[in-house]
């Protein structure tokens, strides 16, 4: 059940989101200002399929893995208050300003602080953060695009 500071558990995320393992990149959704903000987790862990190959011996979350789980924070925010968010899905359309500050390594929470920067018609401009232990480790400014899940744009893509 959702609390009163917009926090949602995976089940919720899972009916909100269309990914599933290994690519849902979102353990729990902790605050939510509905049409503004959300911030949510990802616990990272040495089970990660990804750790396999990069790299053997020095495991690091690949960038643009947290982009997209910052992403999914993004898209959870966007589809939330969607009444028929079934029938959609939040696209990129473009990535700006990404930078990787500091790798992720297992064992790490990180923290995902996903701001609407602007929103028009289907379309949105999102600013998301990564912390791990407070500490900046990517920051990325992200375009998007609401389709119908069977592939149809809403509305022209439009990336201010």
């Amino acid at each position: 059940m959702e609390d009163a500071g917009g926090a949602l558990d995976i089940r919720q995320i899972l009916a909100i989101l269309p990914h599933r393992y290994p690519f849902l990149l979102v353990d729990r959704i902790v605050s939510m200002e509905e049409g503004k903000r959300a911030v949510g987790i990802k616990n990272v862990t040495f089970n990660e399929p990804f750790f396999q190959g990069h790299f053997p011996g020095n495991p690091i979350m690949p960038g643009v893995l947290i982009v997209e789980a910052m992403a999914q924070v993004g898209a959870v925010l966007l589809l939330r208050g969607v009444p028929d968010r079934d029938a959609k899905l939040v696209y990129f359309a473009g990535i700006d300003r990404a930078k990787f500050r500091r790798p992720v390594t297992p064992g790490d929470q990180v923290r995902f602080e996903v701001t609407v920067l602007k929103v028009r018609s289907r379309s949105a401009r999102l600013r998301g953060e990564a912390f791990v232990d407070g500490v900046l480790v990517a920051e990325a400014e992200l375009f998007s695009s609401m389709v119908d899940r069977d592939g149809t744009p809403q509305a022209q893509v439009e990336v201010p």
